[in-house]
């Protein structure tokens, strides 16, 4: 009995020791990705085989994380400045960068909100539109939403008259929250953050000419590890392709 008992303890010993070298593949095949927080639903669907560990903000917060040492391995910005802020700071392996989505800058309201369909162009009446409440979008000095808001608004020639009715969040899903809630009756936002969103309603869209081209790039960071590679592969993907345009991305790299 002595000798069997001696022998199933060797046995389990063994199976575990050989399990070792897998649980070590597993363990390397976990990517951190620091992704703009637009992309927290279309991203959680995109399965790449690889454990991804994601965390969701502003591009701008993002990238200030990893120029302070944070360990992440992926970036996908929400507009190209940040990217090129990256690889300027010697954070970002230039030669994995890829310009992978793109989107569409919207007006939205709560979805019981009485305001209707509106014709967004120079001169549009914004200001008289909001009345006396706010408009939420992200902070307009470093968020990307509101940075292509900004731009938006000035080029229609209307950002003084709003300027002070500028409700700016940490990040584009912040600023929809506020209008979901009925907090703020108005919002600039990305349109794949709408659609998302039950609560809310697309108004109006901006002209595409008034701000710059709302693009998402990718890359590697400097310390990235291996896989990560992969991972990038898998974004350009016909099965990731599918999950990007089900969200209202439209897909700029080639599968």
């Amino acid at each position: 009995m002595f000798e069997r008992r001696h022998f199933l303890a060797a046995f389990a010993a063994a199976i575990a020791v050989a399990a070792l070298p897998q649980a070590a593949v597993a363990q390397e095949k976990s990517i951190t990705v620091f992704a703009a927080a637009s992309l927290k639903n279309a991203l959680d669907e995109v399965d790449s085989g690889i454990k991804v560990i994601a965390s969701y903000a502003a591009s701008s917060s993002l990238m200030k994380q990893i120029e302070q040492g944070a360990p992440a391995d992926v970036f996908l910005s929400a507009d190209i400045d940040w990217m090129d802020y990256g690889i300027k700071h010697n954070l970002i392996k230039n030669d994995t960068r890829k310009d992978l989505l793109g989107n569409r800058l919207v007006l939205i309201a709560p979805k019981d909100s009485k305001i209707g369909n509106v014709t967004i162009a120079p001169g549009f009446d914004l200001a008289a539109l909001v009345g006396s409440g706010r408009i939420a979008t992200g902070d307009v000095r470093a968020v990307p939403a509101g940075l292509y808001a900004k731009a938006a608004l000035e080029k229609l020639g209307i950002w003084p008259s709003v300027e002070s009715k500028i409700a700016m969040a940490e990040n584009v899903r912040a600023a929809l929250v506020l209008v979901a809630r009925g907090e703020a009756p108005l919002g600039i936002v990305y349109e794949t953050d709408a659609k998302v969103d039950p609560s809310v309603k697309i108004i109006g869209v901006f002209p595409e000419d008034s701000h710059p081209p709302i693009i998402y790039p990718v890359a590697m960071t400097k310390n990235a590890k291996p896989d990560a590679a992969q991972y990038l592969a898998f974004l350009t993907t016909p099965e990731a392709k599918a999950v990007f345009e089900r969200y209202g991305f439209r897909v700029l790299g080639k599968p």
